[in-house]
Formats: C-alpha cells, sequence, structure tokens
C-alpha cells in the first residue's frame, strides 16, 4: 500500500519524499472547529478563544468583535477562518499594549524540531491573511522552556484581499524544548504592539527574549480605527525551509479527526442522553461521563443551567440544583460528576437516571487548555 494511502487519521506525505509521514503541528489551522462560540463581542481584556486552539488577549488595544468566519480565500478548500473587527478604537497603543493572536504546542509534539541540537531544524509557516490595514505584521516564536523567541515580518500589501504568505525560521542549536504535555512553543500572530516591544533591536535571529526586541518597530496598529478588521486561515508549520512555490499543501483533515484533537484541550458536552448512575443520598445522584478523547490534563469544569438536566429516581423526576465539586471527581479519560436534587427517598446506591439536556446553555465545559 502507498504510503499516501494510509488509513492513519492525520498523516500523509503531501508531497514529502515518499517515505516521510507527517502530522500537522498546528491544530485546527483551517478555523474548522469552534466548540464554545462562533462570535463574541465587546472583548478588551481577558483570554478569549473563538476557534479551537487559537486565543486573543487583549491588553489595551481596542475592544473587538471576534468570530468564526465563512470569507475564505476562493477556490483553495477553506471553509471558515477567523476574523478580528475593532468596534472601538485604541489610536495610540501605550508602552503596554499588545494585541496577539496566538496558539501554544505541547513540547512532546515538537520533538520532531531538534531544537537544542547540532541538527536542529528550520521551519516554515504558511498562512492565507486578510485586511484593510496594510503594512508591516510581525509572527514569533517563542520558547516558554528556554525562554528564547525569534521574529519574522510579513506584509499586508493589498486592502481587502486575501494574501498568501511564506515565513521561513532557522533552526535553534540552544534550548532544547520539554518532551512533555506541558506548553513549550508559543506561535505569536502580533496585531498590535506598545513601545515596550518595539523599542529594541529587532530579534530575528533566536536569542535570549527581551520583551523590547519581539516586534518590528514598523508593526500596524490594527486598534486605531474600528474599519479595521483583520481574517486569517491556513495556518500551518512545516519542517524544513520552503519558499511559497515548494510549500507542501495546507494539511486538510476530516473534521471528525480535527475535532479529537481539539478536544483533548477542550470538551464541551452538549449531547441530549440518558445516563445510568447511582444515588448517592437522598439529595444526590452520581453518574459517569466518558470523554471523547484523552485530555491533555485532568480537566478544570464549567457545569451551565444543571436545572435543565433531569435526575430521575424510583420513577420521580426531579430537577437539579446544582453540582456537588466535592463529590465529584475527574480525570484524563472520563469524570464521575454527583448531581444534586430535592429530597427524595429510597436510601443510597439505588438505580437513577440523568437526562442530560442538549441545551447549549446547559452544556459541561472541560477545559485542559495550555
Amino acid at each position: 500500500m502507498a504510503l499516501n494511502t494510509l488509513p492513519n487519521a492525520g498523516l500523509t506525505n503531501r508531497g514529502y519524499p515518499s517515505d516521510r509521514l507527517v502530522t500537522p503541528i498546528i491544530i485546527n489551522g483551517d478555523m474548522s472547529v469552534a466548540q464554545r462560540t462562533t462570535s463574541t463581542s465587546s472583548v478588551s481584556s481577558g483570554t478569549t478563544f473563538i476557534v479551537d486552539r487559537f486565543f486573543v488577549a487583549p491588553s489595551s488595544a481596542g475592544t473587538w468583535t471576534m468570530s468564526q468566519s465563512t470569507t475564505t480565500p476562493t477556490g483553495q478548500g477553506f471553509g471558515k477562518s477567523f476574523k478580528m473587527d475593532c468596534t472601538s478604537a485604541t489610536a495610540s497603543l501605550g508602552a503596554a499594549a499588545n494585541l496577539i493572536f496566538q496558539q501554544r504546542i505541547e513540547g512532546q509534539n515538537l520533538q520532531l524540531l531538534k531544537k537544542g541540537t547540532s541538527s536542529a531544524e528550520a521551519v516554515t509557516f504558511s498562512f492565507w491573511v486578510r485586511s484593510n490595514k496594510t503594512g508591516t505584521y510581525t509572527l514569533e516564536m517563542y520558547d516558554n522552556d528556554n525562554t528564547r523567541q525569534i521574529s519574522k515580518t510579513y506584509t499586508i500589501s493589498s486592502a481587502d484581499t486575501w494574501e498568501k504568505k511564506t515565513v521561513n525560521f532557522a533552526g535553534d542549536t540552544t534550548g532544547a524544548f520539554d518532551n512533555d504535555n506541558a506548553s513549550s512553543l508559543t506561535i505569536l500572530f502580533w496585531l498590535g504592539a506598545g513601545s515596550n516591544f518595539t523599542s529594541g533591536t529587532f530579534s530575528e535571529s533566536w536569542s535570549s527574549a527581551t520583551n523590547a526586541n519581539r516586534v518590528s518597530s514598523s508593526q500596524v496598529n490594527l486598534a486605531d480605527s474600528t474599519s479595521n478588521e483583520w481574517y486569517v486561515t491556513g495556518v500551518q508549520l512545516e519542517v524544513g525551509e520552503f519558499d511559497s512555490t515548494s510549500i507542501p499543501g495546507f494539511p486538510f483533515e476530516s473534521f471528525d479527526n480535527n475535532l479529537r484533537k481539539c478536544q483533548r484541550y477542550y470538551y464541551a458536552h452538549e449531547d441530549n442522553v440518558a445516563r445510568v448512575g447511582r444515588q448517592l443520598s437522598n439529595t444526590e445522584c452520581g453518574y459517569d461521563l466518558p470523554f471523547p478523547n484523552i485530555m491533555r490534563t485532568t480537566p478544570t469544569v464549567t457545569y451551565n443551567s444543571p436545572s435543565n438536566d433531569l435526575v430521575q429516581v424510583n420513577g420521580n423526576n426531579q430537577s437539579p440544583t446544582g453540582y456537588d465539586s466535592a463529590r465529584s471527581s475527574f480525570g484524563t479519560k472520563s469524570a464521575f460528576l454527583a448531581l444534586d436534587y430535592s429530597s427524595n427517598s429510597g436510601g443510597n446506591n439505588v438505580s437513577c437516571k440523568v437526562i442530560l439536556s442538549h441545551s447549549a446553555t446547559s452544556k459541561k465545559e472541560f477545559d485542559a487548555e495550555l
């Protein structure tokens, strides 16, 4: 069987030599998975995820509507993009202000880069980008394990036009990535930066991280007008140096395979299902909820509107009042959830049934993000 027909999800040789299988380093680079929401507005601070695995954490750099968009480059196979839309401008950024679209990557997924050795691999980024704000933008790789970084610039030349960018980064022979499930590398698309990040000598070679050297002094301020918007899709990171004509095509995956990868970091349970559990007391019923994928680490959980669920004990329906965090427990493969409800006779260990609502407002969110 030819290598490019192997039934391994996410593995392909995509233009590489036929003896080399490649799995994408960037997850959800086509912006197709958005478990949390497809749009949110009035974002001016805090960490916001729209499309899975990518986030924005604005700091004194405008107010934004962020969304999963259907505006995409024509004829490239992409169905979704990520969109930033400025709704309140910051014409002049303060020294510490920043606006960055970013993804963090586990160290154990980066060992193929051979960082910190004499055989360190160069890499190439490719992505499609569009904005009304033409000019210079900064793309950065930040090594969290060794506090090292390297940055390059790309230019949006034509307003409101999709452009494909290809950006090369040298390999780093200093500082190996930890081989674990923690965040080793952050990919940062800078959209605005104050002088704390632009006032030094721009670092286009790997070096110890100095904030002043991270962003080009020519970096545009996307937050300077409410007319500004920025789209991106097709983000890929390839091992090796390529130009715009030689880089392998985007590693498209089936939606379900991409979703499973995303669910390692965040899982939103919204299915309308019945689960058999056991009565823990006259006011509690416990049940197991398996995860569709092994999560990166033990997740934190958010319960939304548990009163929309239903507990049935001894033929009697009960409206839940909440979850008991002390009696609930979590692992990387499943959760045991203890659901409170009104008093019901029958004693402990009586079988109960939990009807989980499919309403988006009552979903259970399990978060193991980097």
